[in-house]
This record gives C-alpha cells, sequence and structure tokens, in this order.
C-alpha cells in the first residue's frame, strides 16, 4: 500500500478549501504559504488574479522562523493592506492547520487591524 506524503495530503484540502474560498475587490484573499526557511503571506484579489500586497518573513530584520516570526509577517500585512485601505480579507490557511505559525499570523493580521 503505498504511502501519502504529508504535503499532497495539505494540498487535498487546499483544493477543497479553495473550491469555497474566494477574493473579490471588496473583500481579498490572505493567502498562507509556510515553508522550512519561512512564512508568506499574499493579499490576492481573485476577480482579475492580481495580489494586490504581500510580505515574506525576509522582510522583518532580526526575525526568525518562529511563532514570533509569523506574528510579526502578520502585523507586517496588515500595515501594508491598510496604507491601500483594506480592512476586511477572507483567510486562506492554504490546508495548513490553524495552530502555531498560521495561528500567530492571523493574530497578528488582527492586531494590526484587519477583520476576517
Amino acid at each position: 500500500m503505498k504511502k501519502i506524503s504529508s504535503n499532497s495530503g495539505r494540498l487535498q484540502r487546499k483544493r477543497r478549501v479553495r473550491a469555497k474560498i474566494s477574493g473579490s475587490a471588496t473583500r481579498p484573499r490572505l493567502a498562507v504559504f509556510k515553508s522550512l526557511k519561512g512564512i508568506y503571506v499574499q493579499v490576492i484579489d481573485d476577480t482579475v488574479g492580481k495580489t494586490l500586497a504581500s510580505a515574506k518573513l525576509a522582510e522583518i530584520k532580526k526575525a526568525a522562523n518562529t511563532i514570533e516570526g509569523a506574528k510579526e509577517v502578520g502585523k507586517l500585512i496588515a500595515k501594508k493592506c491598510v496604507a491601500l485601505k483594506i480592512e476586511f480579507v477572507t483567510f486562506d490557511r492554504a490546508g495548513y492547520q490553524y495552530h502555531g505559525k498560521v495561528k500567530a499570523l492571523a493574530d497578528g493580521a488582527r492586531e494590526g487591524g484587519l477583520q476576517f
């Protein structure tokens, strides 16, 4: 019996979630991606297929790939969104469990002024 990798399971969950979630101009999608080296987030308007804002861990000086670093990335994306007058977003966790770094990023974005 073939074993399914954890990433292929995540991609299946991502496809299932993306079938229900879509970003618009009034309420764009806040998409999260994690890697072993960092955490990345984009604010996307799916109606035109355009990225409105993005942030990554490498933009923050002296930030480590930890929960605290993810929270700082959340605050950074919220700051960029507020500058673009984006207040409401739809959170897309991309198949990741809502705990740890993903939850910290969401909490940081909420602290920065985003609502989802």
